[in-house]
């Protein structure tokens, strides 16, 4: 992509710094050429860029309560095992493997019809190469998070000829992923150029990493190492390479550049303080009370236990899927996620990035690599949330996940879900590597908590960590409990909207699916390949 100007591109930007114009027409309407355009012209210009950036961040990891919750809270944590329901009136539900037609819309339609306008806007508004490929990094970061949990979506062609249409025919999942590939290399190319533009360009639109050039090239790598992992079981080659671009490129590897939205108020804390509706998932309590690990105080409130008859303070955590039948009982029985209004939107961290190049060494490297990458990503997630002990955590070789015992001694389990432990297992033999696997896997689950969709997203392509099945399965068979949730049904506006093409999708995801057929939640998408009966 054309290196700009420096001096033209500030010019191009000033705008975002010397308040709000009026918006004086479309950008169709506004000459993109700042010799010819007057000053409010070039203001309003600059506003819509800056409040569509905003627009587009804030759809990552949604900051609308409604939407995180739908996204989050209701699918990609339960099906991760970091939270469950509390809610005693629901029936139909994601958790159950049956959730009813209304609420299989806001993952779909509303992150696809909330984005485009958006980044058409941004597309089509200037040549900036900046925020142009800003605008392309946000739109791969969020519909690889679509993709993951559908397989089959519109991408390619709901742009064709710069024109905005939603009822455009679904690509596959591979396609996509290539596109995305494709594009996210255009990203890096037009940041690589621009990394001398001054921060203020977009300091005032930018609430992840306020206009640092330098830290979004570091953010696209990383995004980019993650979605090459993805491929690990499907397409190693492309795999292995593409993640080697990255790492090659230069990734986070500090918590200083962690990606996190920044907003006034975290609405989050409507969802799990106000509403109540979640509490802490009985899966990651039961790893973290095995491990007795440091940071459970810095992520969960505590509430009242019995243990040998006494009554102390721990965490407990709920079931997935269970039937409630008291909201009031659950969420005063079951930890909590602390969260402050304060508090950013985890998007991507260091320990993340760090965990994702141990299992790069540990399939196409050096053994020993991985292991010191793996230690290090486990210090930077301690570091993170300022949790201390990490060196002793790292050597442990002894503790193991806890079984469950459900505080209201009604859904407890004798068996924990694994017996994997801590400190990295030296020795050769693919038996040995995959417990390594293992560990690199449950630790990156750890670290990155909340992200709900990216931890079921990596639980589907490895079979790690080792999760509860739901206790109540309402898919009528289409869903293996063992294997829980492969993907998301489309949702019934697609049906009766943009009908053709949603039987082509079908259709698609037939051919690509390893397992299962048709849109249930039981069909493999194309990147979900890995044998679980191993």
């Amino acid at each position: 992509m054309k290196k700009m100007n420096n001096k033209m591109q500030l010019l191009l930007l000033s705008g975002m710094l010397l308040g709000l114009a009026a918006c004086t027409g479309d950008f169709e309407d506004i000459n993109r050429n700042p010799n010819e355009v007057t000053d409010d012209q070039l203001q309003a210009n600059n506003y819509k860029v800056g409040t569509n950036i905003k627009t587009l961040q804030g759809l990552v990891v949604p900051t609308e309560e409604h939407r995180f919750q739908f996204v989050e809270s209701i699918v990609g944590c339960p099906y991760a095992g970091y939270n469950g329901k509390t809610v005693d009136t629901w029936q139909a539900t994601f958790e159950n493997y049956n959730p009813s037609a209304d609420w299989r819309k806001v993952p779909f339609v509303d992150m696809i019809s909330d984005t485009y306008p958006a980044y058409r806007a941004i597309i089509n508004g200037t040549d900036d190469a900046v925020a142009q490929a800003l605008a392309k990094l946000f739109r791969i970061a969020i519909m690889h998070r679509v993709t993951d949990s559908y397989g089959p979506i519109p991408y390619t062609q709901i742009m064709e000829n710069k024109t905005e249409s939603l009822e455009v025919a679904y690509d596959t999942q591979e396609q996509v992923y290539t596109q995305m590939f494709a594009e996210m290399d255009e990203v890096i190319a037009a940041f690589k150029d621009n990394l001398t533009l001054p921060s203020d360009a977009f300091s005032r639109y930018d609430a992840v990493y306020y206009g640092n050039v330098s830290q979004w090239l570091k953010f696209a790598n990383s995004l980019k190492l993650r979605m090459a992992m993805r491929l690990s079981y499907v397409d190693e080659a492309t795999a292995k390479s593409k993640a080697a671009e990255a790492i090659a490129e230069g990734v986070i590897e500090s918590n200083a550049d962690n990606a996190s939205m920044h907003t006034t108020d975290n609405r989050t804390t409507l969802i799990y303080n106000d509403w109540g509706d979640h509490r802490i998932g009985a899966d990651i309590i039961n790893y973290m009370n095995g491990y007795n690990d440091p940071r459970r105080e810095k992520m969960f409130t505590t509430v009242k236990l019995v243990e040998d008859g006494q009554e102390v303070q721990g965490y407990a955590g709920i079931r997935i899927g269970i039937n409630v039948t008291s909201k009031s009982t659950a969420i005063s029985s079951y930890s909590n996620m602390l969260v402050t209004s304060t508090d950013p939107y985890l998007w991507m961290n260091a320990a993340e990035v760090t965990f994702l190049r141990a299992e790069y060494e540990l399939r196409w490297g050096a053994a020993e690599t991985a292991k010191s990458l793996y230690e290090q990503a486990i210090r930077l997630s301690f570091e993170e949330r300022g949790a201390s002990g990490a060196d002793a955590y790292v050597a442990d070789a002894t503790s193991r996940p806890a079984a469950y015992k459900d505080p209201l001694n009604q859904h407890s389990v004798g068996t924990p879900q694994s017996t994997i432990t801590i400190a990295w297992e030296t020795g050769a033999g693919e038996d040995v590597k995959e417990r390594n696997l293992e560990r690199i896997i449950t630790q990156k689950w750890i670290a990155i908590f909340p992200l709900g969709t990216e931890a079921w997203t990596e639980h589907r392509r490895t079979g790690y960590p080792c999760l509860l099945p739901v206790v109540v399965n309402n898919s009528g068979g289409a869903v293996d409990s063992e294997k829980g949730a492969r993907r998301l049904p489309y949702p019934v506006e697609e049906y009766t909207e943009n009908p053709v093409n949603l039987q082509d999708a079908v259709s698609k995801l037939d051919s690509e699916a390893s397992e299962g057929s048709g849109d249930n939640m039981g069909t493999r998408v194309w990147r979900d390949r890995r044998n679980l009966n191993e």
